[in-house]
């Protein structure tokens, strides 16, 4: 069977859109330049205040935290913490502008977006630590920035779902800050995952396993799959899931990390987690940007509904 046979038919065009990249260590550079020529919208076209804050490390380097807040909110508000997703090793939180600006608008609620490190450059634990020092601003500002401390949830896509889920795991084990809800798209959580774990009809597309590993090696600075991967780097690898703030977790079908993720809910449901989980059928990685599609639109209303649930009660 071909492996678009099983893609929704809504879907397929969006295939145009999201091909396949080849990761080398020589070829990253150039897929880096080539996103970050993609157009920015201006700040002020957003809908939303944007602020650039740059929160400094007790290593010495700052890093960056993109806040979008809605004209119109009101102070102790509610807020996100978000990560963007890119492998470990692509992306940016100003790639993810006009998304950050439109989750501020739509669930009325404070964003802030870190600009953690990227692999190779920086391995294991450097984008994790970014984003816990970026949550630790977050809650030790709220008052400042008119934030409800109690009210902070975190989200991220793929990668950025990977280190979001991390990141409970770290601010769990060191006391906090305190997390009210983790909000998971297709996240990247476990580099053991492989072409012969993760079934024959996934992966096929967008983030293959190719792709996963050189991802995973960059992250972790060394190969994939290995022995002694510390948790708080692949939040699969975790034994204890206890006590992890309510989850939400989005995972196509076809999507090369479906068999992870749903284990991940289940072991996090088994260890009394209130848990959520969507697969949804005929579903690619990065599905949700083909956003005329039926499937995109109900992903997208489920995963509102439940960031409102988790942020306005």
């Amino acid at each position: 069977m071909d492996s678009h046979d099983l893609v929704d038919p809504e879907l397929l065009p969006g295939l145009a859109m999201l091909p396949a990249l080849t990761f080398t260590a020589e070829g990253l550079p150039a897929i880096r330049q080539m996103m970050a020529m993609r157009p920015m919208p201006p700040a002020e076209d957003l809908g939303c205040r944007v602020d650039r804050h740059l929160v400094p490390s007790s290593e010495g380097h700052e890093v960056l935290v993109i806040v979008y807040r809605p004209h119109d909110l009101a102070g102790s508000a509610p807020a996100i913490l978000h990560v963007h997703g890119g492998g470990y090793v692509i992306g940016s939180a100003d790639t993810m502008s006009l998304a950050c600006a439109a989750l501020a608008i739509e669930l009325n609620c404070l964003v802030a977006s870190v600009d953690y490190r990227l692999a190779p450059e920086t391995v294991h634990p450097g984008p994790v630590e970014d984003c816990y020092l970026a949550l630790r601003w977050l809650h030790d500002e709220a008052g400042l920035l008119g934030v409800d401390a109690t009210r902070i949830a975190i989200t991220g896509e793929s990668a950025g779902g990977g280190l979001a889920a991390a990141l409970a795991l770290v601010a769990r084990d060191r006391g906090g800050p305190a997390i009210c809800h983790q909000h998971l798209i297709y996240p990247m959580i476990d580099d053991r995952t492989s072409r012969t774990s993760a079934g024959p009809h996934t992966g096929h597309h967008v983030w293959t396993p190719e792709s996963n590993a050189f991802g995973w090696s960059c992250l972790l600075g060394q190969p994939a799959g290995g022995e002694g991967v510390s948790a708080y780097a692949a939040a699969a690898r975790a034994e204890d899931l206890s006590a992890l703030p309510p989850t939400f977790i989005a995972v196509g079908a076809l999507d090369l990390f479906v068999e992870e993720d749903i284990d991940y809910a289940r072991r996090l449901n088994r260890a009394g987690v209130p848990t959520e989980l969507h697969v949804y059928p005929g579903a690619y990685h990065g599905f949700d940007m083909v956003g005329d599609a039926t499937v995109t639109r109900q992903a997208h209303a489920n995963s509102i509904t439940a960031l409102r649930r988790a942020l306005h009660g």
